[in-house]
Formats: C-alpha cells, structure tokens, sequence
C-alpha cells in the first residue's frame, strides 16, 4: 500500500519525509495501458519521481490548495506534469513529441537546446476570481549553467533559490514503485521552527548547519536500488541509525497518496456542450461517436447518437443513454 512517512530528527533543525507509491502508481500507469498510450521507459520514470517529489512537497508544506510540478522542455518531452491535492490524491501525464532515447536522463528528455524549465505552482483552493497563484521557476541547469541531469538536482536548487532552506532529495521510479526521500532543514523562525524563535536569517545559514549537513550526507548515500527494494522502515534504520527520530503515524489508505484524477463524464459533457449541438452532430456524423481522452490519465469518454441526443435534452426529458465509458 502507498504510505507517506514523515519524521524530526530530535534535538536538531531537520524534518524528513519518505514516500512509497505502491499501488496507486501502478494504477496511474494501468489507466494509460488500457487508453493505448504507453509512455517510453525514460518518461514514465520521469513521472514516477515527479509524483514522489509533488507528494513529498505538498505534505512539506501543508498546503491548503493544489501543488502543481511542471517541467517543460525543448526535447522530445515538451511537457510533463505532476499534480498534488491537499488531500494527497496525485495524477501525472506528459506530451511527448519525439523519439525517446532508451537510456534518456533530463537533459536528453527536457533540455536538449537549454531551454528547459522547471515550475512550481501553488493553486489555493476557493481562489478568488482574478486571484493569482503562487508560481516559481527554475531553470534546468546548475548557477555555472551545467546542465542537470536528474529531477532532484533541480529541486534542489529550486528550493535553495526560493526557499533558502537547504533541501537533500533522493527520487526513483519503475514500473511498479515510484519513491522519494526528502530531508530539510527546518526554518530559522517561524512557525516551523522546532525552538520557536532565532537569531538572524535563513540564507545565513545555508549549507553551515552541521546537524543538516551530517543527515543530508547520509541521506545521499541512499541509492535508487535501495529506495525501490527497501521499505520504509528497513531505510530509515540503516540510514540514521545512530540518530534519533521522531516518527509519526504513516499516512496510508483515504488518508494517504494515492492516484485519483478529477476528470469526470459530467464535466466531458459540460465541455462537449459548450462546443454547441451542431460541432457535435457533425463529429457524429463523420466518425459515428464523439471519443473524448482526459490528458492526465487516459481515461477515454465515448458518446455515441443516444448519448449526444440526451446530452442536448432538457434533463426533464431524457431518455436512459449508453453512457459508454472505454
């Protein structure tokens, strides 16, 4: 079962969190299967590790809203997308353009020509109209513009420019696990800060913690076959044995990540509605159903005559439809 592990390090400026996406990515990808759209090796991975790590964020953050993690390329991935309710429901998609190399790391999929990007948006939930949300973006490369070539350099580094606060991540993803591990040190002040109050500023103190740099140095030693063959309990004792940590009640089940898009046949038909009766009738006409894909995760949503029919019918007046559904 997917799970979210979060834990402090007693005594020290550091909290963690470990995530294991299990079943639910296992489901995200089975979706894609059934609507025929197979990403290659290279981008489903991507996307594995883009889930972990918008999981791992949002529950960072405790967010009241959606965490949306978006990287946008110049290679054959032009776009891929992870996003991350308050809840922790997660979905993630990627349009792919080109030819993916089997061995494809970041720049390979994303920055071939340097132009890749990384954003983070943060979407309050009852948004105002005309409200903005928070968005911040990074490019793909290192402060001496080397290119990076894996999703936690660059988060990282996002949350190093933007949040000032030193960040360790360590990412995998297969075709059956998608994990992460996140270590940070706590704020200076605020409401995070475990002795309530301190002296000087966050970006005073970055990458100078001792206790951080010890337990971000051992976090690195985490390879991607550990955290894909390990489970949380066997990782967090190997690693910081010699530490001591607060563990909390693993969020799991309702309560934890799990794969679940809003898509919906209401909301398919609220768009088909709002292209009018006669674009509709003519893609009848012309291929004998509408066939309607949601981009996140394949879902595909058919309406044949009937269906069309008592789409465009007063509710009061419909007849029982096909309501086809594959």
């Amino acid at each position: 079962m997917s799970e979210l592990q979060t834990f402090l390090f007693e005594g020290q400026p550091v909290r963690g969190l470990l995530v294991r996406l299990t079943d639910s990515w296992q489901e995200a990808l089975a979706r894609r299967e059934q609507a025929a759209e197979r990403f290659a090796p290279p981008v489903r991975a991507l996307l594995g590790e883009m889930a972990a790590a918008a999981v791992l964020m949002h529950a960072n953050l405790r967010f009241d809203g959606a965490l949306v993690l978006q990287m946008h390329g110049d290679g054959p991935v032009k776009l891929a997308v992870a996003e991350v309710q308050p809840d922790l429901a997660f979905r993630a998609t990627a349009k792919v353009v080109g030819d993916v190399p089997p061995q494809a790391r970041l720049e390979a999929l994303l920055n071939v020509h340097g132009q890749g990007r990384c954003a983070i948006t943060l979407d309050p939930r009852g948004r105002q109209p005309g409200g903005q949300p928070y968005q911040g973006v990074v490019p793909l490369h290192g402060d001496a513009r080397e290119p990076l070539q894996d999703l936690a350099q660059v988060l990282e580094h996002y949350m190093l420019q933007s949040e000032q606060l030193d960040t360790r991540l360590v990412l995998a993803a297969n075709d059956t696990l998608a994990a992460g591990l996140l270590i940070q040190r706590l704020p200076s002040s605020g409401q995070h800060n475990l002795a309530g109050s301190a002296a000087g500023r966050d970006e005073d103190t970055i990458g100078r913690n001792e206790d951080y740099n010890r337990i971000a140095h051992l976090a690195g030693t985490l390879t991607r076959t550990e955290l894909l063959t390990l489970d949380a309990d066997t990782i967090l004792r190997r690693l910081f044995w010699e530490e001591r940590l607060r563990r909390f009640e693993p969020r799991r089940g309702a309560g934890g990540p799990r794969f679940e898009c809003s898509c919906s046949r209401a909301r398919v038909g609220a768009m088909l509605k709002s292209l009018g009766r006669a674009e509709i009738d003519d893609i009848v006409s012309e291929r004998g159903d509408v066939e309607v894909a949601c981009e996140f995760c394949g879902q595909i949503y058919r309406y044949d005559r009937v269906d069309v029919g008592e789409l465009f019918t007063p509710e009061r007046d419909q007849p029982p439809g096909s309501r086809s559904v594959n």
